[in-house]
């Protein structure tokens, strides 16, 4: 398919993509979004410092494509996550004019998502006005076994990986925060505003993430511990920090991933560190999780976006 096939009509979201050392992923990724039905009308993609091919595939991709565009940023010495994804994101976002586009996403370089992905994501924004972002659902390829395994993301979020948002949202909730768990802070504040943030599980739209989520450059220890910090600096309170990593402790990998999120709780609580500056963010997301342990997640979920999409009809 060339990009005079693409219709204008299908040209309505862009595209951000920070990266870094993507070269074993970044090829699988562009093809797979060259191939959707309906195509970003324009990516940016931050280089964020790659000291591998990355840059060259990426110039590579940028001579065949009039909508990509790359960003190169210098080499800070280290990959950074968190706050540095997000200033990498800022980086591609200060190179796109929201007013052209109904829709955004940040976008990761190591996914491989099905044909229809973005093309139904749209759609189904366009079916429900109080739907502020939302994903498909990430898998994983089991080394061992070949099995497509599911990454077990909450239906109540966008996931980190790929977060399709509406423009009038986006700005509603004040963008991303510059600190770790910003893939949780802005679901959660979507809500708080009567918005409604969503992932699908349905086959349409899910995809393959070929970098395990929560792993870190460094180990599963690291990504996981990083995890329950985020958890701590955003507002969670520790009855349900508890309960979620006995979850997490049966999902891959078994105890290990569950319990390194707990103590990297534990720790930053121990610690006293500095937590998210919005004490009316905090009592939101504690009244939302009490709620969540009483009558269970997603009806008390459900509760929130029903109120949300009654005061945007």
């Amino acid at each position: 398919m060339n990009d005079a096939q693409v219709e204008p009509v299908q040209q309505r979201y862009c595209l951000i993509t920070p990266c870094r050392d993507e070269a074993d992923y970044a090829r699988r990724c562009i093809d797979s979004v060259v191939a959707q039905t309906a195509r970003p009308s324009q990516w940016i993609i931050v280089d964020d410092g790659s000291t591998d091919e990355t840059p060259r595939i990426l110039a590579e991709y940028e001579s065949k494509h009039s909508w990509i565009k790359v960003v190169r940023r210098e080499d800070r010495g280290k990959r950074a996550v968190g706050p540095g994804v997000i200033d990498a994101f800022y980086a591609g976002y200060e190179h796109m004019d929201p007013s052209r586009f109904e829709y955004h996403c940040k976008f990761d370089l190591d996914l491989d998502i099905p044909p229809t992905y973005f093309e139904t994501l749209m759609k189904r924004m366009q079916a429900d006005p109080a739907l502020g972002t939302c994903s498909g659902k990430p898998y994983i390829t089991d080394p061992a076994t070949g099995a497509f395994v599911s990454e077990k993301c909450g239906d109540e979020m966008s996931v980190g990986m790929t977060k399709f948002y509406r423009k009038e949202c986006f700005e509603e909730i004040g963008g991303y925060v510059r600190e770790v768990m910003w893939d949780g802070i802005d679901c959660h504040r979507c809500r708080m505003l009567n918005w409604v943030a969503r992932s699908w599980d349905d086959p349409e739209i899910r995809f393959e993430h070929l970098r395990i989520m929560g792993s870190s450059q460094k180990s599963i220890w690291t990504g996981r511990m990083r995890h329950g910090f985020g958890q701590y600096f955003m507002g969670t309170g520790l009855g349900y920090m508890t309960v979620s990593s006995i979850f997490r402790m049966t999902r891959t990998p078994l105890i290990f991933g569950g319990l390194a999120m707990w103590w990297g709780f534990m720790r930053s609580m121990l610690r006293r560190l500095p937590r998210y500056d919005d004490l009316e963010f905090r009592k939101f997301l504690r009244k939302y999780q009490r709620k969540c342990l009483i009558m269970g997640k997603n009806k008390a979920t459900e509760r929130y976006h029903e109120k949300a999409r009654e005061n945007r009809k």
